[in-house]
C-alpha cells in the first residue's frame, strides 16, 4: 500500500484503546507521525510499545491541556495535517434519573472535546494552508436510543458541527467529515456486555450483515476521510454500520425464505 500520510502529522484523541488504537496504527503504517492522546496512560504505553507513535496523558475534556498539547504538537512537528477526534464517553440510565454531573462530562468529553481540537487545530492548518479533521460520530447521533441520551445528544451535536465547520474552514482548504460507525467490537462494546451478557446475541441479530464491525473497519474510512483521496469531501457523514440504520425496525411484513 502507498503511503498517503508520509511526512504528515496527525493527531489522534481518545488514541489508546478500539477505534483510536486502530487509527493510530493505520496511520503509522501509512507513513504518518501519530500523537495520541487519551486519559489511559497504561493503554498508551502498549500503543507506544506496538506502533512507535507518541503518546501523552490528556483529559480532552481539560480544555487549556488539549489546546496545550495541540500546539505543543504543531511547535515539535512544525504542523499538523490531521486531526481525529475520537475521545467519547457515556453515561447509562433514563433521563429522570441521569444526574446532571454526568450528563454534564459526556458533552464535555464527547462533544465540547471536538469543538476544542477544531478550535486549537483550525489556525495550524490555515497557516499552513489546509488539512483534514475527522470527528468520530455515531449512528446514535442520528437516530436514538433508550437509557442514552446524553450520548444521543452528544453525538447529534458532533454531526452538526462538523457541518458547520465545514463550511467555516472550506475557503482555508481544511476539510472537515465524520464517521458514524455502528455496533464495533471494540473495549466499551464488551463492557456493556459484560454487564449484560444475555442481550449480545439478539444486539448482534439486529445488524444486517450479521456481526458487529471491527476497530480496523472503522479506521479504513477514517483514513479515506482524512487523504487526498477524499480531497473534494468535506462536511459529510460516512454512515459504517454493517446496514444497521438502513432499515426503520419494523419486523418483516412477509412471509418466504429471504435468507
Amino acid at each position: 500500500m502507498a503511503a498517503r500520510f508520509a511526512d504528515r502529522v496527525a493527531v489522534v484523541t481518545g488514541g489508546a484503546s478500539g477505534i483510536g488504537a486502530a487509527t493510530v496504527a493505520a496511520f503509522v503504517a501509512e507513513g504518518a507521525r501519530v500523537v495520541a492522546l487519551d486519559v489511559d496512560g497504561a493503554a498508551g504505553d502498549a500503543l507506544v510499545r506496538g506502533t512507535g507513535a507518541v503518546f501523552e496523558v490528556v483529559d480532552v475534556a481539560d480544555h487549556e491541556a488539549l489546546t496545550r498539547v495541540v500546539g505543543e504538537t504543531a511547535r515539535t512537528f512544525g504542523r499538523i495535517d490531521v486531526l481525529v477526534s475520537n475521545a467519547f464517553t457515556t453515561a447509562f440510565g433514563a433521563i429522570e434519573s441521569l444526574g446532571l454531573a454526568e450528563w454534564q462530562r459526556t458533552l464535555d468529553v464527547t462533544l465540547t472535546a471536538v469543538f476544542t481540537g477544531i478550535r486549537a487545530v483550525a489556525p495550524v492548518m490555515r497557516a499552513q494552508g489546509g488539512g483534514a479533521i475527522v470527528n468520530v460520530g455515531s449512528i446514535s447521533g442520528q437516530a436514538a436510543d433508550r437509557g442514552l441520551a446524553a450520548y444521543n445528544a452528544a453525538k447529534a451535536g458532533v454531526i452538526n458541527l462538523t457541518r458547520a465547520a465545514a463550511l467555516e474552514l472550506a475557503h482555508a482548504r481544511v476539510r472537515v467529515n465524520a464517521v458514524c460507525p455502528g455496533l464495533i467490537d471494540t473495549p466499551a462494546l464488551r463492557r456493556a456486555f459484560g454487564r449484560l451478557p444475555e442481550r449480545e446475541a439478539p444486539v448482534r441479530a439486529v445488524v444486517p450483515l450479521g456481526r458487529f464491525g471491527t476497530a480496523a473497519e472503522i479506521a479504513a474510512p477514517i483514513l479515506f476521510l482524512a487523504s487526498d483521496d477524499a480531497a473534494y469531501v468535506t462536511g459529510t457523514t460516512l454512515v459504517v454500520d454493517g446496514g444497521l440504520a438502513a432499515g426503520t425496525g419494523i419486523p418483516w411484513l412477509v412471509t418466504g425464505d429471504w435468507t
